[in-house]
């Protein structure tokens, strides 16, 4: 099976992933078990590559990344806790802005390439970044037709876009000190969970406050 198929049929589990979590509590609750086990698993082989003769700083690392991701997991339960459809919306809105800007930073910068924006990941272009707030614009009509509230989601859709595509050259640049192309084998098709998660990873907690505020 070529690559390309791989990464298609991984796509399609992963929506089923993400409607069972959507539908069930128990599946929640044990999807981010399950997510936060692996990420912390992948950030701890990439700190070990990293920090391997700095042991000491390696552990303080680790233990804030547990904290990070203990947030993160209990802001999304929290929030979707109060049984509330419009939370429901709100998160699947911002996983579909996080999504959508990957997506378009992959598509436009194959596309037209172009100028690279950092050295940290060769392959994030100028055509790409517009690419990913393009295409998350666009998604985000999808879910809001109101004009008086569009003003304030099309602000919010370039918060989370940005703050998803920083999260990605975040996730990349410790791949680049730790000299590895992905951070794990979980996703066929896709590499580790990381990497596909980096840009969620980050938004989601900082998004669940801007819509709560």
């Amino acid at each position: 099976m070529t690559e390309i198929k791989k990464r298609i049929l991984t796509s399609f589990f992963l929506l089923i992933f993400l409607y069972l979590c959507f539908v069930s509590y128990i599946f929640l609750t044990f999807a981010l078990l399950i997510i936060a086990f692996l990420t912390l698993k992948e950030f701890n082989d990439i700190f070990a590559k990293i920090l391997n003769k700095k042991k000491f700083l390696n552990l303080i690392i680790i233990f804030l990344t547990v904290c990070y991701i203990i947030i993160f997991s209990l802001s999304i339960w929290l929030f979707l806790l109060s049984n509330i459809n419009e939370n429901k919306i709100q998160l699947l809105f911002l996983i579909t802005i996080c999504i959508s800007t990957d997506m378009g930073g992959y598509i436009f910068g194959k596309f037209f390439k172009g100028k690279k924006i950092t050295k940290i990941s060769p392959n994030k272009t100028y055509a790409g970044m517009i690419g990913s707030y393009f295409l998350s614009l666009l998604a985000s009509s999808i879910f809001f037709s109101d004009l008086n509230l569009k003003i304030n989601i099309l602000l919010l859709t370039i918060i989370i876009s940005t703050i998803s595509q920083l999260g990605d050259l975040f996730v990349s640049y410790l791949k680049r000190k730790a000299k590895i192309k992905d951070t794990g084998t979980f996703l066929p098709g896709h590499g580790g969970l990381l990497d596909r998660l980096d840009g969620i990873l980050f938004t989601i907690p900082i998004g669940i406050i801007i819509i709560s505020l």
